[in-house]
């Protein structure tokens, strides 16, 4: 008996993750269950993120924040970032269509590794223009911005302002309150 070979594992499309129950991500053909649901801290975290991007969005015209929401990048990945800003995304659909330009993944213990790895290598191949890793354990934030196709950290932060600039807009975003979950 060999070892396993990837053309052994079974490899997953769009139309068959349509049928499946439950909340599932599908990375290059492979199934990932997002199951158990997210820890209080975890949903506490991406909460405070979601209502300070759309608190900073207020005055942007093109940009706008979505929690949750499933992105199709092609038929053999879907996955499902914490929170997200699209912008100038004309499409009215139930799951994101084009790249985002932000991604925040609030790590938990049993997603981090593929956070960090298999999703990390996804986006900055797709073009995110951002890639935050928020850190519930020690209140931290990683900020990864695009640079010449690659992701450059750009900042670790537990508090304060970082400044996001973006084609059409840019705004300032309170890691203070995001980390504020007592």
């Amino acid at each position: 008996m060999g070892a396993l070979r990837l053309e052994d594992l079974p490899n997953y499309t769009y139309e068959d993750y349509e049928r499946w129950e439950g909340r599932w991500e599908l990375l290059y053909g492979v199934a990932y269950s997002m199951s158990p649901s997210p820890i209080r801290e975890h949903q506490d975290i991406s909460t405070n993120i979601s209502i300070a991007l759309h608190s900073s969005l207020k005055k942007c015209t093109t940009c706008k924040a979505h929690a949750a929401l499933d992105w199709h990048v092609d038929d053999s990945t879907i996955v499902c970032p914490d929170n997200v800003v699209m912008c100038n995304d004309t499409k009215n659909s139930n799951f994101i269509t084009i790249t985002p330009s932000i991604i925040f993944e609030v790590l938990s213990p049993s997603t981090k590794k593929k956070d960090r790895t298999i999703k990390y290598e996804l986006y900055e191949k797709s073009g995110v223009s951002y890639y935050i890793l928020v850190e519930p354990v020690g209140m931290f934030a990683e900020i990864y911005e695009l640079k010449n196709n690659r992701y450059i950290l750009v900042s670790e932060i537990k508090d304060g302002k970082y400044e996001f600039i973006l084609k059409d807009c840019k705004f300032k975003l309170d890691f203070t309150e995001i980390f504020n979950i007592f």
